[in-house]
């Protein structure tokens, strides 16, 4: 069953990013679909210094960030990998969840098409990685994720929280004590967790 946007505009961020631990990430492109278990996650708000909209800050990358959560936010990585963000929250209110890592359920043999041949945990196992296996790129971006190109799934996966790891967010120095708050979200054991 797809995630109703209640579900994408409550008032936490993290609360958001370790609730989709266990969720299905889902693709339909020319019929095609592929999709993935969320095992990794990580939350950004406006609050602190890691987020795009930092302060409030608006700007033509980020400002499907501002809108009601329930979209995609997609935005390109130093100038080449495309990483998919949920946008959570209330209108105005900058906050998204960034997925960094899936494990690969349907549509393998695409994902090896658009990926080329790596190894099946090397498939997914990070933001860029599982962006260009799913097919999803900057056209993506506002795109509402309870239509019929990205969707996100319940499937029933119970997470209980001790199978849950936290720890700080990656590749964000730049954000000072904000880089240490533990607002990344790992499926405990999962081999396509991200590796730094």
């Amino acid at each position: 069953m797809k995630l109703e946007p209640s579900f994408y505009r409550r008032k936490n961020v993290v609360s958001v990013a370790k609730s989709l631990i266990g969720k299905l990430l889902v693709t339909t492109i020319e019929g095609s679909q592929t999709s993935g278990i969320i095992v990794e996650t990580e939350a950004y708000s406006w609050r602190e210094r890691g987020c795009h909209a930092y302060g409030g800050r608006k700007t033509a990358r980020n400002e499907v960030m501002f809108e009601e959560g329930g979209r995609a936010y997609v935005y390109l990585c130093y100038g080449v990998h495309n990483l998919f963000n949920v946008v959570t929250n209330q209108r105005g209110v900058a906050d998204a969840v960034l997925v960094r890592a899936i494990e690969p359920v349907t549509g393998l043999e695409n994902m090896y098409r658009r990926r080329g041949q790596v190894s099946l945990y090397q498939l997914t196992s990070g933001p860029g990685k599982l962006t260009r296996a799913l097919g999803i790129d900057r056209t993506y971006n506002g795109k509402v994720l309870y239509d019929d190109d990205v969707w996100i799934e319940d499937i029933g996966m119970k997470i209980n929280s001790k199978h849950i790891e936290a720890g700080k967010r990656i590749g964000i120095d730049y954000a000072g004590d904000d880089a240490n708050l533990p607002w990344r979200f790992m499926m405990k054991g999962n081999r396509w967790i991200s590796r730094i």
